[in-house]
């Protein structure tokens, strides 16, 4: 008999493992990955963090300091190494560059006024709150300011719902416009359209009014006198510093450098549309009173949707990306179909019957209409997709294709973009219908084919005598949108099968024989 064990026995901890968690997830809707997203983005809002510069006296040796400062950047990488790891979350490129970082840890240290560069088209995008908690740790009189930099592209409605966001939520900020200031101070007229003709109108109102370059300076300079009156009490004490500073932050191609050279009169700062110009930061004297500090431009650590948002939104170089089609979908996803026709002037296909009728375009659909109308074509043959692509992002960045972002509390609308860009594609195909070859659409915009039916009723009046054979053959004689661009089949040639002198009207084929070895001849 087996020997019976009356211990109780130990049973070992089981795992369970959930192999359809990963198909859960894929199996998820956008619209349900966008909220987990943001809900994850808003659970760790608070990691998302500008390094600190560790305290530090003029005591402490060279060698001593940097190595504080570069120990200190290391377990801030190691902390936003922790939330990469985190599937669900998206974090930007941010600059892991540690003498970059020193760059804007001596501008804010010796600001009295820092000023925050953003994108009038997506200020939020470009705004990083933790920036100004940062300014105020270091000193508690210091101010942020928001200069909210090409507002001549907003229309003034839009303006004024941005202006209000920003009262609501106590932001200090101020609209400007680089490109005309350093026009009217070149003495340039600039060829606006009407819409933006109107944008640049002064409002009665100070918050909404894009200010001009004096206006700006003497703004600037109010605001960091005042600061500087709070910390040291009298305005004896600004007399005695003789100047006040103020510093200029911000990602890449926000207009920073524009905005220097606009303010300064002349150009002291390199320009370029390729992000990361500016290297190191840059002290330009105004007057005696007045002095600015340019810091160079870098990616602050944020959530995004994905890298290709950023190659949109002008903050990663576009000659450097790799895949071509998803970030001019980002850009088809924000313009209406009917703007990218009209700056273009080119026609896009419709939506299909079985697709949703208000879906934006695919990107492919915009590149090689693009390519056709302009004559793009790579040397396999082929239409030039990434020659195409990178014009079409430049346009969007440049604002030649029109686009805004609204308030978080407010609804984007897309009439209000199409109002914005001018006229409509009605009237842009009218005025110069020469200019664009326009797809032929049988049956209604939005509506299913109804080519089935109208076979059946040419078919009835066939056999009815009504309508004659030759009439119905020559109304289904046209040509499918998508046999347009069909090569003609190639023709081929056997002329050389017939000999010139021995020609007869017929082909004739020749026939060679050859010898077959039967093995060693035999005497």
């Amino acid at each position: 008999m087996r020997p019976t064990d009356s211990s109780p026995t130990l049973t070992s901890p089981v795992n369970l493992i959930n192999l359809d968690s990963a198909s859960g997830t894929s199996q998820m809707t956008p619209e349900e990955r966008r909220e987990q997203q943001k809900k994850e983005e808003a659970l760790h809002a608070s990691s998302l963090r500008v390094p600190r510069r560790p305290p530090w006296n003029s005591k402490m040796s060279v060698e001593e300091l940097d190595a504080n400062e570069r120990q200190a950047f290391l377990s801030w990488r190691r902390s936003l190494a922790r939330l990469e790891e985190n599937e669900k979350l998206v974090l930007t490129p941010f600059e892991k560059n540690l003498d970059i970082w020193r760059q804007l840890w001596r501008v804010v240290e010796r600001s009295d006024l820092l000023v925050k560069v953003v994108d009038a088209r997506n200020p939020l995008f470009y705004r990083c709150p933790d920036l100004e908690v940062y300014a105020k740790e270091i000193d508690e009189h210091r101010r942020t300011l928001l200069l909210v930099n090409k507002a001549d592209l907003l229309p003034f409605s839009i303006r004024d719902k941005w202006a209000n966001y920003f009262r609501k939520h106590g932001v200090l900020f101020l609209f400007w416009s680089a490109k005309a200031a350093s026009a009217a101070l070149e003495g340039k007229k600039l060829s606006f359209s009407d819409a933006t003709q109107s944008n640049l109108q002064e409002s009665a109102d100070a918050d909404t009014k894009i200010y001009g370059r004096d206006e700006l300076l003497a703004r600037l300079q109010s605001e960091a006198e005042e600061i500087v009156l709070m910390r040291n009490g009298s305005r004896s004490d600004i007399g005695a510093s003789n100047s006040v500073v103020v510093g200029f932050v911000g990602y890449p191609n926000v207009g920073k450098s524009s905005t220097i050279n606009a303010l300064v009169g002349e150009k002291r700062t390199g320009v370029t549309s390729t992000p990361g110009k500016t290297k190191h930061f840059q002290t330009l004297i105004i007057s005696d009173k007045l002095t600015l500090c340019d810091c160079p431009g870098l990616v602050f650590p944020s959530f995004t949707s994905s890298r290709y948002e950023m190659i949109a939104s002008g903050v990663l170089p576009i000659d450097r990306m790799t895949e071509h089609r998803e970030a001019v979908q980002v850009v088809a996803n924000r313009v209406p179909r009917s703007v990218i026709e009209d700056v273009y002037k080119i026609s896009l296909p419709k939506p299909k019957p079985y697709e949703p009728q208000s879906r934006p375009p695919w990107a492919a659909e915009v590149l090689r209409a693009y390519c056709a109308s302009r004559g793009y074509v790579a040397a396999s043959g082929l239409p030039d997709e990434t020659r195409a692509a990178r014009q079409i992002l430049k346009d969007y960045i440049d604002g030649k294709l029109p686009h805004f972002e609204m308030p978080p509390d407010v609804s984007n609308d897309e009439h209000r973009v199409e109002d914005a860009a001018g006229p409509s594609s009605s009237e842009v195909l009218d005025s110069d219908s020469s200019d664009v070859e326009v797809l032929p659409n049988d049956g209604h915009d939005g509506a299913p084919s109804l080519e089935h039916v109208l076979d059946d009723l040419n078919s009835f009046d066939m056999d009815n005598g009504i309508a004659s054979r030759k009439a119905l053959v020559q109304k289904k004689s046209s040509v499918a949108p998508h046999k347009q661009h069909k090569k003609p089949q190639r023709k081929k040639d056997r002329s050389w099968r017939v000999r010139d002198g021995e020609a007869d009207g017929m082909p004739v084929v020749e026939v060679f024989q050859k010898p077959v070895n039967t093995g060693p001849l035999k005497d």
